[in-house]
């Protein structure tokens, strides 16, 4: 099955066009049973009337008719308020597949944030396959924190798509360390005057963990912006591709887009590609791109090794200091604590 594809191709030489997953859709589970939802609930409205509307991008055909004939997990969010919504999906022995359509709706003028935790029981072979949606109405505010810590047996597959109307600002945290494969298409469509979208996000591999990120953002409204921030962290044999398009389409004028990612390369084994694209057909427009990978500089690692730090512990330091800045935008500190003992683990 080949999906994730980027939407302008490059030469078949480099093999970061899409990703090729030899897997078979496991049986449809009639009910997923491991979802806790807490916050502040009373300023939501919840349904299970989700949009069947085929994705502009996504990872593909048959992962979206998949969702959309047997997904287990239907859930609409209306925000009609201000507060905090906690969605909590834990995998497990009962629980192993997870198929999900999850549908935001940004009410104008709504200033929400929703956490999306997934977790899976060790030693429990899951499967994970989603589509997020917001649809971001005039002046409305949304951040949305994605947790991924799927153990390293799971498949983790996650469709997201944004429509951003006038004025609008949708804001991601992305922390992606779990499953056997995870596989990211990120989609904003900026449509009205003035919208921002932002994302930020970690990925830490380890083992012969596989993470692909394609990250697609579409500029049509004037002083429209557009933010990519990816850190990333590979040990082992742990390999990444990501791929990073900004599209500036006629109308855009004064827009502005910028995109950067660096990868931490902490064995000689793990394999980092990147693929970062600027496209543009509009004039009066900022665009800015940045990749880069490379090894934790030896001089820094012995100066915080004569502080009295095994090499171990400087390279967590490194690695969380590297970290901190998206990992800030995370205003839950008990989440944020969590997050930084699983780095802790993982690098251990």
């Amino acid at each position: 099955m080949i999906l994730n594809q980027t939407p302008i191709r490059t030469s078949k030489n480099y093999k970061i066009n899409n990703i090729e997953l030899d897997k078979e859709m496991p049986k449809k589970q009639e009910e997923f049973e491991g979802l806790t939802i807490s916050g502040d609930t009373s300023n939501f409205k919840i349904s299970n009337s989700t949009s069947k509307k085929p994705l502009i991008y996504g990872n593909g055909k048959e992962l979206e008719n998949q969702i959309f004939e047997n997904a287990n997990q239907n859930i609409k969010i209306e925000e009609t308020k201000t507060g905090s919504l906690y969605l909590d999906f834990n995998l497990n022995e009962e629980n192993f597949t997870l198929v999900e359509n999850i549908e935001i709706e940004a009410n104008t003028k709504s200033k929400t944030t929703i956490y999306i935790k997934y977790m899976s029981d060790d030693n429990f072979k899951c499967f994970h396959n989603g589509i997020l949606r917001v649809n971001a109405k005039n002046n409305s505010k949304t951040n949305i924190v994605i947790i991924n810590m799927l153990n390293d047996f799971t498949t983790n597959l996650l469709s997201i798509e944004n429509i951003l109307e006038e004025s609008s600002n949708v804001n991601y945290t992305i922390v992606d360390f779990g499953g056997k494969t995870s596989v990211t298409n990120y989609y904003s469509r900026l449509k009205g005057k003035g919208a921002k979208a932002n994302i930020n996000t970690i990925y830490l591999g380890k083992d012969d963990q596989v993470f692909d990120i394609n990250y697609i953002a579409e500029l049509f409204g004037e002083n429209t912006e557009v933010g990519i921030e990816v850190q990333g962290a590979l040990k082992d044999e742990a390999k990444k591709n990501f791929k990073g398009t900004i599209d500036f389409k006629k109308g855009s004028k004064k827009a502005k887009g910028d995109e950067n990612e660096f990868c931490m390369l902490l064995s000689d084994k793990a394999k980092s590609k990147a693929l970062p694209m600027l496209l543009c057909t509009e004039e009066d427009v900022e665009g800015n791109h940045s990749s880069s990978a490379g090894k934790i500089e030896d001089d820094k690692l012995f100066y915080i090794m004569s502080r009295g730090l095994s090499e171990k512990d400087a390279m967590k330091l490194v690695v969380k200091a590297k970290f901190n800045k998206i990992l800030e935008t995370i205003k839950d500190e008990d989440l944020k604590e969590e997050i930084v003992e699983e780095i802790d683990k993982r690098l251990d």
